[in-house]
Order: C-alpha cells, then structure tokens, then sequence
C-alpha cells in the first residue's frame, strides 16, 4: 500500500509528520514523502526540513494521497505541475486526504465540489468559496475523500483513516502505541472554547478573510 504525503515549500510541519507517524505504523504502508522533484522542502518556519525522496513523476499512481496545508497552500491553487499530479493521482486513489488548509488545494482542482469538507478554523469561508460544503469537525470523511482541520486535527484524522485501511483493533494500538491521549493545559484549541480576545486577535491578523 503505498501513500504518498506532498511537501512544498513552506508547509506545515505537524499537518505532514503527524499523519506520517500514524500511518507508518499501518502493515504493509509504505510512506513516500513527494515534491515536484526529490529535494528537501522546509516548512512555513524554515526550522525543520524533511526530505522529498520522490518527484510527482515518480509515483503517478498511489493508494492513499495526503495534502498539508500551511502558508505555502496560496502558491498552489492554480494551475501547475502539482495541481495536474493531484489530478491524475486522485483518478486512481483509493484515499486522497488531506490535512488543514491543503483541503483547500483539493478543492481549488475541483476534487471536493459539493462535498462536505473541513479546514483550518480561519480558512472555512475560503472553502466554502472554492465548491465544497464546511463542517465544523475534527475529520471529515465523504466519499473516498477525507478531510481534517488544523494542524493536530491530523492526527485524528490519520487514525480514523488507519481503522478504515486496517480495522479498529489495529488503529487503536497504533494510537497506543504513540500514546495519542491529549490532555491539554487550556481549552483554547477551537474558537468556541478560546477566550474571545484570541479569536479576534487571530481572525484579525488572518490571511483569509472572514467576516
């Protein structure tokens, strides 16, 4: 089974590494990590680089695709080399994921038009805009498509996709096994519970708008 995560410059680390460190643990997975061509990408802070051991040339064809999002999203959302790979890609997926804003690349090449969906808090009224229908959830799932929220929410949905690609046993123990039982220190994780100065705070310096 082979999965295949993008990386592009300017990603956000924990949307691609988070999934990464579930799924690897799936028998018989195996983890190619993509870029336009075999380099290393750095993420949105520049502090961490991992390594695109593959080109999209390279792996036309995989079982389960996963888009990041992060900052670099806004370059991808024409046309271009990655939006065509996704493309052709998804016509032969048995998954094709995505976490954060990188739903919003699956929805700019038309791959999530009247489906329901989910993104980064911020970027819900981007989504909406590109096609597809919102949900205020952790993970989605519509069709052989998936979608998380930010950042963290990956890991949710990354597990919820083991169970799906494997069964419930094995995607509990993998959730064992990374001992995924988060506690923590404030409730200021989603809009609804963070103090409301945050959210204005956040909605305020945004690069999507919103009303």
């Amino acid at each position: 089974m082979q999965i295949v995560i993008a990386l592009y410059d300017r990603f956000t680390a924990l949307d691609a590494v988070g999934p990464h460190q579930v799924l690897a643990h799936v028998p018989a997975a195996e983890i190619i990590f993509a870029s336009e061509r075999a380099r290393a990408v750095s993420d949105e802070t520049g502090t961490l680089t991992l390594g695109a051991d593959a080109s999209y040339a390279d792996v036309p064809h995989p079982d389960v695709l996963l888009i990041p999002g992060g900052p670099g999203q806004s370059a991808h959302m024409g046309d271009g080399p990655f939006r065509d790979w996704i493309i052709e890609a998804d016509k032969t997926t048995t998954w094709t994921t995505s976490v954060c804003t990188g739903s919003l690349i699956l929805a700019a090449a038309g791959l999530l038009t009247g489906r329901q969906a989910t993104t980064y808090w911020l970027a819900m009224n981007e989504l909406a805009s590109l096609g597809a229908k919102p949900v205020h959830d952790r993970y989605v799932f519509d069709g052989k498509y998936a979608t998380s929220a930010g950042v963290s929410a990956g890991i949710d949905m990354a597990l919820a996709l083991a169970a799906r690609l494997t069964d419930d046993d094995t995607a509990q123990a993998i959730q064992l096994g990374i001992e995924y039982a988060p506690n923590p220190p404030f409730n200021a994780g989603s809009p609804a519970t963070a103090p409301p100065r945050l959210v204005a705070a956040q909605r305020a310096a945004s690069r999507f708008p919103n009303p």
